[in-house]
């Protein structure tokens, strides 16, 4: 997004408190009416309310009560709408074509009577609906109104809180883990994605399958030499007529759904424009830590924690006899692999840059995951009672979606090679699903069995994860440009060519290159660690972690690393400053340059650090705004170096470089008067 818009937008609601407050209540409102209530997107939008609050553009408890009252507000309209129109409501449109929005707060309404208000605040599906059928029944406005009040005004807090609390602390946390926050909110986002995606086709399954079968039934009829073959599947006095349908209906869209996205990659001759866009996406996105977690999560659909589940379970069909069963499992997971990696084989398709053999389309991983949890999900879903029946294919969406999200940030697939999987290991499974179902009808206990599955791949993926992650991270390992060439004057003139600052999109993140470095690290690094600076490892999640323990202290904790062009620190180097709480910092990353003999060349920014506590939660060294502190203290310290500076033009702030290569020591480091006259008078 443009952050000169977002910083436009949020300039206008600093002039205009009184109408960010009406924005909040109209929302609010409309979400809360019955009918439009449903396709209001109330949530994130009331998220973002807080996150402004947090961020100190809105009066807190200014945004508080806009959003009671406009939900207060909208509750009460459609209580006077439900009550106007009594029961005759039920015969007028919409919800004489959708009698299903009623009947559910109606239930609720009857169970809970006057707590059904209270609850249905909470739940997005019937919160438009149950005041109007409060209205409808006819209960008085006065016994309405007060545990509307409540609900709405703890509504309205539960909405605003988690931005709120993320604006407060997102100076304090961008500063250090931007791009870490980034990915965890894109990986949220995707899995409420996929969890809402096989929620509500599973509900709308649920709620018009008499009618689909009703109309297969009809179609068999008149169409007899077609229908007969169709016939054993909608036999409604068959014990699970009505889920053979839906697997039926759902392989034939999912197929048709294949074939078309197949279709159109071969067309086009490779990854789609929507491909290359989102691996550009992810790949600025990348960040040490994320790296790792992304890795660990991939891992999931690593041969060894899906074997061990798939095994686990394969051994307690078998040994329950259950014959029909195992040999449908066989056939799922060992036809799966061969045929994608057939499919693979066949299908040849650009990688994305970086991707070893082995990562084509459709991608393998993907593919067997979404079989594996797909069909155990067929396996033991209909021995579940009523709407428990989900539960195992919401864990399938779940699990299927984090594998493809890691492997998509990681850069090891595009996005095509995710969908495509996903759909092929769809129509596989309901393949070998509506096999399994229409010759076994015989019931069994499936709490063993899935304790098995799930407790096996949940052991097995914790054991994996943080020891896959490496090895997978060095084969996906992030691809920059090769270094671009230049000539042995980058000492006079070539350094002013080198960025100014990170490329970032946030101000306050593009920070000051202030140092550049030809040659290697070691001499700078031991020069520095003899006038009292330390070097700092990169830190992983078990350091992150750490942040929270209010036993170590603050010395004691580890600065998070930060990226350039996708790249962490190859140095971090720390020292102590003149008060507690304060710290200086020397970060240095590869540069996209190298010189023409074939030295390496790193930028640097120098920072100073200061300790914050975001809602006494965590303890985070935050850089500070640029003051030249650290950079003064760091040219000091490093006289005894080949050493020169001068004022880059891009910036106006002075930048050291310093050539380890060469070992003359200097009494002291020159400054130049400006920028390029000074450099080509040495």
């Amino acid at each position: 997004m443009d952050s000169a818009w977002i910083e436009s937008a949020t300039a206008w609601i600093g002039a205009h408190p009184v109408a960010a407050g009406a924005v909040i209540f109209l929302i609010a409102f409309c979400d809360a009416l019955v009918v439009l209530g449903i396709v209001v997107p109330a949530l994130p939008l009331l998220l973002a309310a807080g996150a402004l609050v947090g961020l100190g553009h809105v009066n807190g408890p200014y945004a508080l009560a806009a959003a009671a009252a406009g939900a207060f507000c909208g509750d009460a309209l459609s209580y006077w709408v439900g009550r106007r129109l009594g029961p005759g409501m039920r015969d007028r449109w919409p919800f004489s074509r959708y009698p299903q929005w009623l009947d559910r707060g109606e239930t609720m309404f009857r169970r809970h009577d006057t707590k059904a208000i209270v609850i249905a605040r909470f739940v997005g599906a019937i919160r438009p609906f149950v005041p109007a059928i409060a209205g409808m029944l006819q209960m008085p406005f006065r016994r309405y109104a007060v545990p509307s009040f409540v609900a709405s005004i703890a509504w309205a807090a539960l909405f605003l809180l988690p931005g709120w609390v993320l604006g407060a602390s997102y100076d304090a946390v961008a500063a250090v883990a931007d791009r870490v926050a980034l990915v965890l909110l894109a990986l949220a986002a995707a899995l409420a994605l996929a969890w809402a995606l096989v929620l509500y086709t599973w509900r709308w399954f649920a709620d018009n399958t008499d009618a689909l079968l009703g109309r297969a039934l009809h179609w068999t009829r008149a169409h007899p030499r077609l229908g007969r073959h169709a016939a054993a599947l909608v036999d409604p006095n068959r014990r699970g007529a009505a889920s053979l349908l839906v697997l039926a209906v759902c392989l034939l869209a999912i197929s048709w759904a294949w074939f078309a996205w197949l279709a159109m990659l071969l067309a086009n001759g490779g990854p789609l424009r929507l491909d290359h866009s989102i691996h550009q996406v992810l790949l600025e996105l990348r960040h040490p830590l994320a790296d790792r977690l992304m890795a660990g999560l991939a891992s999931l659909a690593d041969p060894l924690v899906l074997g061990s589940a798939a095994l686990v379970a394969l051994g307690w069909l078998l040994w329950r006899q259950r014959w029909m069963a195992a040999a449908h499992w066989l056939a799922a997971l060992g036809f799966g692999v061969a045929l994608t990696a057939l499919l693979e084989a066949v299908v040849e398709l650009p990688r994305p840059p970086g991707a070893p053999a082995g990562f084509g389309f459709p991608s393998m991983s993907v593919t067997m995951v979404t079989i594996a949890f797909g069909f155990f999900a067929v396996l033991i879903a209909r021995e579940l009672p009523g709407r428990k029946r989900v539960w195992p294919y919401l864990l399938a969406g779940v699990v299927t979606v984090t594998v493809g999200f890691a492997r998509l940030y990681l850069g090891a697939h595009w996005l095509s090679d995710l969908v495509g999987g996903t759909l092929f290991g769809l129509v596989w499974l309901l393949v070998l699903g509506i096999a399994y179902r229409s010759h076994v009808a015989r019931s069994f206990w499936m709490r063993p069995l899935a304790v098995l599955f799930y407790g096996t791949f949940a052991v097995a993926a914790f054991w994996q994860a943080p020891r896959a992650a490496d090895h997978l991270l060095q084969q996906l390992e992030a691809t920059a440009p090769a270094p671009r060439v230049v000539p042995l004057d980058w000492w006079r003139e070539g350094w002013a060519d080198l960025p100014a600052h990170r490329n970032e999109r946030d101000a306050r993140l593009r920070w000051p290159l202030d140092v550049q470095v030809a040659g290697p690290l070691q001499p700078l690094q031991a020069a520095l660690e003899d006038a009292g600076w330390r070097t700092q490892p990169q830190a992983d999640w078990t350091d992150t972690l750490a942040l929270l323990d209010e036993d170590v202290p603050d010395e004691d904790k580890v600065v998070l690393p930060a990226t350039l062009d996708t790249r962490a620190e190859s140095l971090l180097m720390l020292r102590e400053g003149p008060v507690p709480g304060e710290r200086f910092a020397l970060r240095l990353w590869p540069a996209p340059v190298a010189l023409a003999d074939g030295t390496p060349v790193w930028l640097g920014s120098t920072q100073t650090l200061r300790v914050v506590r975001p809602f006494d939660m965590a303890v985070l060294w935050r850089p500070e705004p640029y003051d030249g502190r650290a950079h003064e203290l760091l040219r000091n310290d490093l006289r005894g170096l080949h050493a020169m500076e001068g004022s880059h033009p891009g910036s106006g702030l002075p930048v050291l470089r310093v050539h380890t290569a060469d070992e003359t020591p200097v009494e002291g480091i020159p400054v130049e008067g400006t920028p390029v006259d000074a450099d080509r008078a040495d």
